[in-house]
């Protein structure tokens, strides 16, 4: 086994701490020069020779600027690619499988969208070497022995074609010029673009120009276009960003299908209910975001999910993450009954062209998350915009204006063309909150966001723009937040730790939130209270009144039929397969998410 000591300069502030990790250190107390000071920049350096890999450094340094991992000693005759000196390298890749769908799951800047180009075929691997990069004779040599060798054998050949739809659907419109069906039907190499219509629900949006589609629209013309070509690998880069839960479904089916057709499927997802839905097997990437990625062995899809989320790889003896990710059933998940009702809003109506929504009265109380749950084009984001008075309602009142109650909105699609750096756009948005010690620690330190102070906007990615939009939203003196779709290309830690910055922000401010999420276990997590919408998407929608979690999880989830159980060992929701035993028991107990801790047991 080798030992890697990695330190995040950009955490480390030894000037803001006393060096734990060389005060604490077990071999510098016996005299050993374990860690050492360097004297130009007063930062540590950790011999990873004399490192005993005790971890006790990385659990006293008070910015968790430390990481300590093991990692096998081949690893370091196994990098794949690495984009050019000191820069991010990635070790091993997955292997697709013929008739088999593989999952890739991992954090966000690990090397997933990486080894999916170069599966691709976008991207030829220079086995590290960026200056001379090798030609295929030592590409395939280096591959030798394993199922990769005759997969690039034959990508370079030409004998297999491999289709990737891309991570970002947002970006499709710059490209793509045209109505949705003539470009479909265009690219339908493999005559099964009426199936793609149904299956995927395309009929309402068939003739609309691909430049008025929405988020969800857009993914779903992506997953379409993508499937309509003829190919041996399909490759899907987060499929499931801005559907709701039935068009996630849809998705999961459809993608399915390539599978029974013997095709190569392989999918990159941090939804894990989804995940666990399509895949077959699953690689999980680890290592230390924009530094280096290692893929894993494969897994079986249960195994390997719940690996990822302990943190340890028991066959390579690498632990890459501190402590385990757990979902906890909540004891009774009933309606919630906090402090002062800090807004309530009549009953409003509202056309816009051919949509209707009618809104049930409600309130929310100090203290409180509620969540927003619905397909999309149901109204969640006309509700939101209602309420701040953004539209005027044609029945009834917006009630943030009439009742000057001060609140603070984070839109569903973001786009900013600030020019300059992170923080001199948080100074500007939020002011000297940015000083405050709370909201350095609960809502920067926890999204991350610190890390990013220095960087340009415009030059952030999807996930890290939306880390900088929530602290944007969360850092105005507000009493109450709209946060509409906040995981959009969350990994799964950044959506759990965006769930506890909101959580600490309202508690902190005695304020309350409201919420528009499509990912059933965030919401879960983060609400208290819920708000169902029903109706059929872009014609009419309506609002329930706010109601407990359990009787509106059982309500939405009847609607769809679907059920979902527990894992026992991490406590993730995971669909139960339709017909399957538990799919039975879960609806005739009418407990469609949660599982009675008794049944559990």
């Amino acid at each position: 086994m080798a030992r890697v000591v990695v330190i995040e300069y950009d955490y480390c502030k030894p000037k803001d701490c006393s060096l734990e990790c060389l005060r604490f250190c077990p071999r510098v107390k016996t005299g050993d020069k374990t860690v050492t000071i360097n004297e130009a920049t007063g930062k540590p350096i950790i011999s990873e020779l004399l490192c005993s890999g005790c971890g006790i450094c990385v659990k006293k340094c008070p910015f968790k600027a430390l990481w300590v991992v093991n990692l096998p000693k081949e690893l370091e005759g196994e990098c794949v690619h690495q984009y050019g000196v000191n820069s991010f390298r990635l070790y091993r890749l997955p292997v697709p499988r013929k008739g088999a769908a593989v999952g890739l799951i991992g954090q966000n800047g690990v090397g997933k969208t990486t080894a999916i180009r170069i599966l691709a075929g976008e991207l030829k691997p220079n086995l590290g070497s960026y200056e001379e990069p090798p030609d295929w004779p030592l590409i395939l040599k280096f591959f030798r022995g394993s199922e990769l060798q005759s997969y690039f054998k034959e990508l370079a050949r030409g004998r297999i074609k491999a289709v990737h739809k891309p991570q970002y659907v947002d970006k499709i419109p710059r490209f793509v010029k045209g109505k949705l069906g003539s470009i479909l039907s265009l690219m339908d190499e493999r005559r099964i673009v009426n199936r793609l219509k149904e299956a995927l629900d395309l009929d309402a949006i068939w003739d609309q120009e691909v430049g008025s589609l929405s988020g969800g629209e857009l993914q779903r013309f992506a997953v379409a276009a993508a499937m309509a070509k003829e190919a041996d690998v399909y490759l899907f880069d987060e499929p499931s960003s801005y559907l709701d839960v039935n068009q996630r479904l849809k998705v999961c089916k459809a993608i399915r299908s390539l599978v029974d057709d013997g095709k190569a499927v392989v999918i990159v997802e941090h939804d894990l209910a989804v995940l666990d839905y399509l895949s077959d097997q699953v690689h999980v990437l680890y290592g230390l975001p924009r530094v280096y990625g290692v893929a894993s062995y494969p897994y079986g899809v249960r195994v390997g999910i719940n690996i990822y989320l302990n943190g340890y790889l028991p066959d390579e003896n690498v632990r890459f993450r501190s402590e385990p990710v757990r979902f906890h059933l909540r004891p009774s998940p009933n309606e919630f009954r906090g402090g002062s009702t800090l807004l309530s809003w009549p009953s409003m109506v509202k056309t816009l062209g051919s949509f209707t929504l009618k809104v049930a009265p409600g309130e929310v109380h100090e203290g409180e998350v509620l969540g927003l749950l619905g397909p999309n084009g149901i109204g969640k984001t006309t509700l939101i915009r209602m309420m701040t008075g953004e539209l005027e309602p044609d029945e009834g009142y917006s009630p943030i204006p009439a009742l000057k109650i001060k609140a603070s909105y984070k839109p569903q699609y973001i786009s900013t063309f600030f020019k300059g750096t992170v923080y001199e756009y948080l100074r500007e948005k939020v002011g000297e909150t940015l000083s405050e010690p709370w909201f350095k620690v609960d809502v920067l330190h926890q999204l991350q966001v610190d890390l990013l102070l220095d960087r340009e906007v415009s030059e952030l990615s999807g996930g890290e723009l939306q880390r900088v939009a929530i602290t944007s939203c969360l850092g105005v003196d507000a009493q109450i937040y709209f946060l509409d779709e906040p995981t959009a290309y969350l990994d799964v830690e950044q959506r759990l730790s965006m769930a506890k910055a909101i959580r600490r922000t309202v508690e902190n401010k005695k304020a309350s939130a409201i919420v528009a999420e499509h990912d059933v276990m965030i919401v879960d997590y983060i609400a208290d209270n819920m708000v169902l919408f029903q109706g059929v998407p872009g014609v009419r929608g309506e609002t329930t009144t706010v109601m407990g979690l359990r009787k509106a999880f059982n309500l939405f989830l009847e609607g769809m039929d679907v059920t979902f159980r527990r894992d026992p060992q991490t406590g993730r929701a995971r669909i139960n397969k339709p017909d399957s035993y538990l799919h039975r028991a879960q609806k005739a107990m009418k407990e469609y998410y949660y599982i009675p801790v008794k049944e559990e047991e």
